[in-house]
């Protein structure tokens, strides 16, 4: 059991089942699209934010990203963080027939995908010392990854490698990297990708 200071926001009730044996922390789910218009659980998790902070962990569907970008909107930047699970395709065991984009989603995927999936976002690595060359948004255009012809494809491959859901945004990936890797280590990686897609 690993104890999380942050209140954790999920999805449904499946998601805060498989959670609960895994982190010791306050979770709350969404309901799906309720919290749109459920204003007390909104004020709930305003205050869960402002008082301990909050790790939001949805799916990494469409619907997932959607509410993740609602309660991002609803609290102060400082207060969130985000957990990412990576792209992973199947059915969920309870369901009959996969979700509608064919993804896996927190109650779905291992405990193992959870744990790296908080790691990646500092949970688990709260005591890091921050990389001396942390990697920027500029590095990210000068290899190829933003604002060139061939950076989508480029891009993809890159959060193929690390296994990040393809939906991940320029800010977000900013951070998870630097939680996950060094500016020098990110360099050889970018160079193992680029030898693969040569390869493909």
């Amino acid at each position: 059991m690993i104890k999380i200071k942050q209140a954790v926001i999920v999805e449904g009730k499946y998601d805060k089942i498989k959670l609960s044996n895994i982190i010791d922390a306050p979770i709350i789910q969404t309901d799906g699209f309720g919290i749109f218009k459920d204003k007390e659980l909104q004020l709930l998790i305003r205050t869960l934010a402002k008082k301990r902070g909050i790790l939001v962990l949805t799916d990494s569907d469409s619907a997932g990203f959607k509410i993740r970008s609602f309660i991002g909107s609803t609290v102060d930047k400082n207060d969130v963080i985000n957990a990412y699970i990576p792209d992973i395709f199947g059915k969920e065991s309870r369901k009959t027939e996969p979700s509608k984009e064919g993804k896996l989603g927190v109650e779905g995927v291992s405990e193992e995908v959870i744990m790296q999936a908080l790691a990646n976002a500092g949970v688990l690595c709260e005591s890091t010392i921050e990389p001396e060359r942390p990697i920027t948004k500029t590095d990210l255009y000068e290899l190829g990854f933003t604002g060139g012809t061939n950076s989508s494809a480029k891009r993809k491959a890159l959060l193929k490698y690390y296994s990040f859901p393809e939906r991940l945004s320029a800010n977000s990936l900013i951070k998870v990297l630097n939680c996950v890797t060094t500016y020098e280590r990110f360099l050889e990686d970018v160079k193992e990708i680029e030898k693969e897609m040569a390869e493909c």
